[in-house]
């Protein structure tokens, strides 16, 4: 797992995220950036926009898994990188906690800068920000224990205006960004390259991960590879179908799949019999197919034959 994790983290258009259903940070290099550096320790890289480390590969599994779109004939493609529950669980205070020096900061320069985790409750990761603003560390100290959403949490507002860096912290390292939140100094958009969301109406759901995501009981996510989409670029604009691109994650993907996804590809390219008893023509599959009853296996099959539709020659 550990050489899986540094190939795909010295992959220069693969991006990655830490966090939960509503509280997440996510890195990627921006094209034009200065060339990203390496980490001092662990496995990683920073730019000048945000970093991501991995600190502990043992005992990680990688499950990939591909959902298509609901708008057009696109489709996305993940990798979760997963633990044990009882090994992923992070600590979960009530409120505003101060941490102190942020000494596992992945630049050494911010190591003596200020952590704050803003106590989101989050079994999978700890949400954080991290400063050397003295009127918001000061402000944060005064509304120690208070929710992130509390009435009278002043400090909430000061970190909006402020920007300082967040941090989500799982089980097996790191991803900070550096950039500015966005809102109104951002004309409400996310900044290029690394940025959080924190969404309140998500994070009321209490769920580690979107009902999308096929997640085995009993496991947790600490970490999301991200492929770069075939159908458009880094900055969101679209493009025609990148065969180039969509074949560089293929074996990854293969690699990786479950066990009922993996067979449920097979039996399509054969044409053969698929779970929910019906037999299938891989010349024959149309929108309205019968599909197995499984969300995961659905989706498995209709980007299946999304991919299919747009790499036969």
């Amino acid at each position: 797992m550990k050489d899986l994790l540094q190939q795909w983290l010295d992959d220069e258009i693969t991006g990655w995220s830490m966090g939960s259903f509503g509280a997440i940070s996510e890195f990627i290099r921006w094209p034009g950036d200065a060339p990203a550096r390496a980490t001092d320790h662990g496995m990683g890289w920073y730019t000048p926009r945000g970093g991501i480390r991995i600190d502990r590969p043992d005992g990680v599994t990688a499950l990939a898994w591909d959902m298509p779109s609901t708008k057009s004939e696109r489709f996305f493609r993940h990798v979760e990188f997963l633990l044990p529950e009882a090994e992923a669980l992070m600590p979960q205070p009530e409120g505003f906690t101060e941490l102190g020096p942020d000494t596992g900061a992945i630049r050494p320069e911010d190591r003596d800068m200020i952590l704050f985790d803003c106590g989101l409750q989050q079994k999978n990761v700890r949400f954080c920000v991290r400063t050397r603003d003295a009127e918001l560390i000061a402000e944060m100290r005064r509304c120690e224990g208070m929710g992130n959403f509390a009435p009278g949490n002043t400090a909430a507002a000061m970190i909006f205006a402020r920007h300082p860096h967040r941090i989500s912290i799982t089980a097996i390292g790191r991803v900070e960004v550096y950039q500015k939140i966005g809102g109104p100094d951002t004309d409400w958009k996310s900044p290029d390259g690394p940025h959080t969301h924190l969404l309140p109406k998500l994070l009321a759901a209490g769920r580690t991960h979107s009902a999308n995501t096929p997640i085995p009981p009993g496991f947790l996510p600490v970490a999301s590879l991200h492929p770069a989409s075939p159908f458009s670029l880094p900055d969101g604009t679209k493009r025609p179908f990148c065969r180039q691109t969509w074949a560089h994650y293929c074996d990854l993907m293969e690699a990786h799949r479950s066990t009922e996804a993996r067979e449920l590809r097979a039996a399509l390219a054969r044409g053969a019999t698929l779970p929910a008893g019906e037999i299938i023509d891989a010349d024959e599959i149309t929108d309205d197919t019968p599909l197995p009853q499984s969300r995961h296996l659905r989706h498995t099959a209709r980007v299946w034959e999304l991919e299919r539709k747009m790499t036969q020659v």
